[in-house]
């Protein structure tokens, strides 16, 4: 398991089960120990933990125990249980969840291997389960090695229970603290009552006196023992609000009287004595006892008894009730209820033992077994073979004696079942049965029928059920009884019940050709019923699948193989997913294959199936991001303003024309800014000459930066200063474009690249043009000196020069060369013609205007391939595994290309194709009408890909 990061990203290993071979020798070896010992046992306990709940592994946790020296040893060390849990990757959050993790860790080591810890490692018997086990695993019980009965319960005595002799009692200055060592509590110190002066007069009136010396007048009080005084005397509790002189009053109730006590001023008394708490009293459970008041019966009879024992007359018993039923005696629970009134042959019991059972086996089937209640199976059986005496003249009876001479036909053999059930179900004589009208003890007697053979299908979903019904061969002649009743709408239900229990019980049964309950399945598939023959498809491809023996599935009829074939045509996944299954385990014998060639024509089925490999397949697409995107970074260079647009916008008044050039040449960016003396100079270089000139209104720099906010809202004009630098005055917000756009078509503008060789510095021609028509003319006019006449044509002559665009190296020396093969080539770079993006153009037209210019959209890649039903491992989600239809047909061909080739056709073919005729052998005669087919799903089926590929080797290697 990868490891966690924990506080301080550190690798923190954590706690998981290794299961391993010695991990399930040693669970099941404390498994036996705790049986025979009479203890519960967890075999994964959980804890709490920083990451979750975590089963604990007990192997781990007792070797890493008997390493630091076993139990005892490791409750001498403080804290040595915390530092356990963490070297096992047991972890908390903080030192309060440590310390009940330990706890935990702790308790579950006492609870299940502290007992198996004594006996394996000293070979002694562990302590009884009651001083162990069923007590707590604090350290005030003693070591568990060492533990007896004797001294458990001396050690397990409370102190104070026993009161100390006079030499066993510690003084006052003995301090008592240093017991905690072991365990114990502090016991309280000896409450002192604080010192009161008097303040009273020093004479008392007679009456005073008199109250004060009534308890020493009575000598008898203070006689009494000590503990008769103090059971005397109720606790009272304390309250930090009563009084002082209340509570000073109670405390001389428990010390007795004093004729000198005065009651002082609570405002100057001392509050030591508040805290004080007495101890709460002990419940005492008590026993009633009998006395003519409570129990006069009781009393009469005792006095009657004396009387006769004084007369002398015999002692005659007392005649006992008789008892009523139901009164006093519980009886049997439920489910031995209703085994036993199914066992009783009683119509009425049977009746309320079969509605219970089919309640039972629905609600508590994980729990309710056939083993744990001896006889039910074999009753739920003799009950549903009442079925036969419905609709022939039999009586159905089961024999468990070896000493059968099979002339009574009626007797099944309960031992080894009825080898010869089919040709006695053919002899018997059907009894005339309306299906849609029958006498009521007809109708009551079906039912319980019914409800029997339900409560077996119920219990038999059970594993353990199935397993164990699977050694009842008179279950095997129930369900050929069954399925070979008349056809009659009453008894669909119970044909699909007996269905329902042969899919369960065929994994756990190994079936011949010969076996009347395989003979019986296959003889189903003859039906026109859906669900009968799609349950028992699948009855018959998992027979013996969780056993070691071979399904060989021999001696299937041809008709039957031809129904398969025709039902693989019809659009019902279900059937089709059966029918697969079934033509797995079919052609997984060579035998079978032979068979299935004869059957069928294998050279129209083979193409279904590769159709079949692409069932439900859905076509995905990917983008996959080759690089990224990537932002250009902002400049103080404002793009100039193209020739055209220049000359709309000079007869543009302002700010109109102030708010157009905006837009064209700037674009919002909330990363960005732009100085404000830069966006004011590239403004007064568009129309700056215009101020003398012309008298249209001119904007002055406050206005001007003032605009700049109208047009973009998010703009805004701020004042920054560096580290180490001057004031700068820039406009956030904003940025400029790479190249201008119309304000009003909102296209963008494309630049000429074109660099002049005659220039004595490289620097591109930067004049903007909005289509390419313009630049086309512009390079020949500017650039390369064409002349164009004045109806618009050009002249194709040879000329001598060089394309001198940006990083082209067509033609880097000067080439004679015609016009219109250097055109062709200079097209090449001119932009093709943008279309117009009208206001409602859709999401398309949205996405272009909301496309920000100094962004460089990524490079992507699209993938697209095909994608069948897929199953993901929990271990591995990434990874995924083919699965459903597609892949069985897989395995099908799979299998017929690997067999075809065994069989004796494939012998006849090569001979045939020795003495001339065409075609090799039955592969290449299968599948390589189908190969273009097969690489195709190889290549784009990502999950099937691997399962194709060891088809086509067994394909190729014929």
């Amino acid at each position: 398991m990868a490891p966690n990061r924990g506080s301080g990203n550190k690798d923190l290993y954590v706690h998981e089960i290794d299961r391993s071979p010695a991990y399930h020798e040693f669970i099941q070896k404390l498994t036996a120990f705790h049986e025979k010992r009479g203890t519960s046992f967890e075999p994964e306990p959980r804890l709490p933990t920083m990451h979750g709940h975590v089963n604990v592994d007990l192997l781990k946790l007792y070797n890493a125990v008997i390493a630091k020296g076993g139990y005892d040893e490791l409750n001498k060390v403080q804290k040595a249980w915390g530092a356990l849990a963490a070297e096992l990757g047991i972890h908390s959050v903080d030192s309060k969840g440590t310390g009940q993790l330990s706890f935990q860790l702790k308790q579950d080591f006492y609870r299940y291997l502290a007992a198996y810890w004594i006996q394996d490692q000293y070979g002694k018997e562990p302590p009884p389960k009651e001083i162990l086990e069923q007590q707590s695993c604090a350290s005030k019980h003693g070591p568990v090695l060492t533990r007896t009965a004797d001294n458990f319960k001396a050690s397990a005595k409370r102190p104070g229970e026993e009161t100390p002799t006079r030499d066993e009692r510690p003084g006052e200055s003995t301090p008592v603290s240093g017991s905690r060592a072991s365990g114990r509590l502090r016991e309280a110190p000896p409450q002192r009552v604080p010192f009161q002066p008097e303040t009273g007069p020093s004479r008392q009136t007679r009456h005073a006196s008199s109250q004060h010396s009534t308890p020493s007048a009575n000598p008898t009080h203070n006689s009494h023992p000590p503990h008769t005084q103090h059971n005397q005397h109720l606790p009272q509790h304390h309250n930090s609000n009563n009084p002082l002189h209340v509570i000073q009053a109670q405390q001389a109730a428990l010390r007795g009287a004093s004729s000198s006590f005065v009651p002082t001023n609570p405002e100057t008394a001392s509050r030591l004595g508040e805290p004080f708490e007495p101890r709460p009293p002990i419940s005492v459970p008590l026993r009633p006892v009998n006395t003519p008041g409570n129990n006069p019966v009781e009393f009469a009879k005792r006095q009657r008894q004396l009387r006769l024992q004084a007369s002398g007359a015999p002692d005659v018993p007392t005649p006992h009730r008789p008892a009523i039923p139901g009164v006093g005696f519980e009886g049997p629970n439920i489910y031995m209820r209703c085994l036993q009134a199914l066992r009783s042959g009683i119509p009425a019991e049977q009746a309320f033992a079969l509605n219970h059972l089919v309640k039972i086996s629905f609600e508590r089937g994980d729990k309710y077994k056939f083993e744990s209640f001896l006889g039910l199976a074999e009753g739920l059986i003799e009950k549903a073979l009442e079925i036969g005496s419905l609709f022939y003249h039999i009586d159905w009876q089961i024999s468990y004696f070896n000493d059968q001479d099979g002339s009574d036909i009626s007797v099944l053999d309960g031992l080894d079942g009825t080898d010869d059930i089919l040709e006695r179900i053919e002899k018997l004589t059907p009894k005339a049965v309306l299906d849609y009208m029958q006498p009521a003890e007809f109708s009551d007697r079906l039912v319980r029928i019914t409800e029997a053979i339900l409560t077996i299908r119920n219990m038999v979903i059970l594993m353990e059920n199935a397993v164990y019904m699977a050694d009842v061969y008179p279950l095997k002649d129930l369900l050929c009884i069954i399925l070979h009743l008349p056809n009659l709408e009453m008894l669909v239900e119970i044909k699909n019940f007996a269905l329902d229990i042969a899919e369960q019980l065929t994994p756990w049964l190994m079936l011949d050709s010969g076996d009347p309950l395989y003979r019986t399945l296959l003889s189903q598939l003859n039906s026109t019923d859906r669900g009968t023959i799609l349950i028992s498809l699948r009855a018959i491809s998992r027979i013996s699948v969780n056993l070691e023996a071979t399904n060989k599935l021999q001696n299937v009829p041809p008709e039957v193989l031809q129904n398969i074939m025709d039902w693989l045509l019809l659009n019902d996944e279900e059937l089709m997913d059966a029918c697969l299954d079934f033509l797995y385990q079919y052609t997984a014998v060579v035998a079978n294959v032979e068979s299935l060639l004869k059957a069928v024509d294998m050279e129209h089925m083979v193409p279904h199936l590769v159709r079949l490999l692409a069932h439900g397949a859905k076509r995905v697409k990917e983008d996959r991001i080759l690089e990224p995107e990537q932002k250009a970074p902002p400049t103080e260079e404002v793009a100039a303003l193209p020739q055209d647009l220049h000359e709309r916008l000079i007869n543009t008044d302002e700010p109109q024309r102030c708010f157009h050039w905006l837009q064209s040449l700037f674009e919002e960016d909330a990363e960005s800014h732009i100085t404000q003396i830069a966006i004011w100079q590239a403004y007064q270089g568009s129309f700056g000459s215009l101020a003398g000139g012309e008298t249209r209104n001119t904007l002055k720099a406050a206005d001007f930066i003032r605009n700049v906010s109208h047009v973009f809202v998010n703009a805004r004009a701020q004042i920054i200063r560096g580290p180490g630098e001057a004031q700068r005055f820039i406009i956030e917000g904003i940025r400029a474009r790479p190249a201008p756009m119309d304000y009003e078509t909102k296209e963008d503008y494309s630049r000429c690249q074109w660099v002049p060789a005659n220039v004595p510095f490289t620097k591109k021609c930067s004049q903007f043009f909005l289509s390419g028509e313009r630049m086309w003319h512009h390079i020949l006019t500017a650039h390369l000196g064409v002349t164009i006449n004045e109806d618009g044509k050009i002249e194709d002559k040879e000329i001598q020069t060089s394309c001198d665009w940006l990083d082209c190296y067509k033609y880097p020396p000067a080439t004679a060369m015609k016009l219109s093969e250097l055109a062709r080539h200079i097209k090449t770079h001119i932009p093709p013609a943008q279309k117009r993006v009208l206001p409602d153009g859709g999401p398309e037209a949205l996405a272009k205007r909301q496309r920000k210019s100094y962004i460089t959209p990524a490079k992507t890649m699209t993938l697209a391939w095909e994608q069948t039903m897929v199953s993901r491992d929990e271990r591995n989600p990434k990874a995924e595994q083919a699965g459903g239809i597609p892949l069985s047909a897989v395995l099908v061909l799979r299998n017929i290309a690997r067999n075809v080739v065994k069989t004796e056709s494939e012998e006849q073919l090569l001979k045939k194709h020795e003495m001339g005729e065409e075609g090799g052998g039955w592969n290449e005669r299968l599948f390589r009408p189908v190969m273009v087919r097969l690489f195709e799903v190889m290549t784009e089926n990502k999950a099937m890909a691997s399962y194709i590929t060891s088809l086509l080797q067994l394909v190729q290697d014929d």
